[in-house]
């Protein structure tokens, strides 16, 4: 499978999934954006600026092109959410300006990233080189995913009501007509 074919619909499905349970969490508790789930960990504002961060990110990268300024100022909500949290419209504006980088994509735009070397460093100083392919494989797509998840965690331990089909909302575009349970 292409990289853009991979990387682009996930990287959507999960930000609109994202999207909703914000919208559930806003409904249950205006403070959820302060959440974590242990005090040395960053709260779920900083967990849903860093998904978008690394959807983004992933999509320059692969394409050769330097970072835009916007992600580094994302990058530092992100570290400073702890204490500036912002508010639910924020935490959704981050999420559209996302998705509106990823549906900008022509097909195909990230294909040839896949052979492409890559470096990736961290502000430790530690620095990783991989190709393109195994950047997307072993670091763009669990780094989105950590932060995805540990949101998702956040909200469950807080008591929003989210479930598996919150989670997986988007495979109810594949469920065969007649199968759902009780209909």
């Amino acid at each position: 499978m292409a990289l853009t074919e991979l990387l682009v619909p996930t990287y959507q499905h999960m930000l609109k999934a994202l999207s909703a349970w914000l919208e559930k969490a806003q409904a249950n508790s205006e403070e959820a954006l302060t959440w974590r789930l242990a005090d040395d960990m960053f709260p779920l504002a900083t967990q849903v600026r860093f998904a978008c961060l690394q959807a983004q990110e992933a999509t320059f990268r692969l394409r050769d092109l330097p970072l835009p300024e916007a992600l580094d100022v994302l990058a530092k909500e992100g570290r400073e959410a702890g204490e500036a949290p912002g508010s639910f419209e924020d935490a959704q504006r981050r999420i559209s300006e996302a998705l509106s980088v990823l549906e900008a994509l022509a097909p195909g735009a990230l294909d040839e990233g896949a052979e492409r070397t890559l470096s990736i460093e961290l502000p430790n100083g530690m620095i990783f080189d991989m190709s393109g392919e195994r950047y997307a494989r072993d670091w763009a797509l669990a780094q989105f995913y950590f932060h995805v998840m540990s949101a998702y965690a956040i909200l469950r331990n807080g008591g929003v009501d989210l479930g598996k089909a919150d989670y997986v909302a988007h495979m109810f575009a594949y469920l065969r007509p007649g199968t759902a349970p009780g209909g």
